[in-house]
């Protein structure tokens, strides 16, 4: 995670910030999410229960530092699940 850090949020809660400037259209961080199944998501402590979000059909598990993206009305940055 050199390109980026976790630190506590402006508003609430943490952040991802950035270390250096990004070109237009470049790539900050993949998502790197991982698919779980029903009993993956059972098996999981409640704490991270806020960090798996469903689409497409599936449940998705976000890592750190994905989980702690921030949405905005006027992104400088935006998401790719492609």
């Amino acid at each position: 995670m050199k390109d980026v850090y976790i630190s506590k949020g402006k508003l609430a809660g943490k952040g991802v910030y950035a270390t250096r400037n990004f070109k237009k259209g470049e790539l900050v961080k993949p998502w790197n999410l991982k698919e779980l199944s029903q009993a993956d998501f059972d098996a999981l402590p409640k704490s991270e229960h806020m960090f798996v979000h469903s689409f497409w059909g599936k449940m998705w598990l976000f890592p750190e530092p994905s989980r702690y993206t921030n949405h905005s009305a006027n992104p400088n940055v935006i998401s790719d699940f492609e």
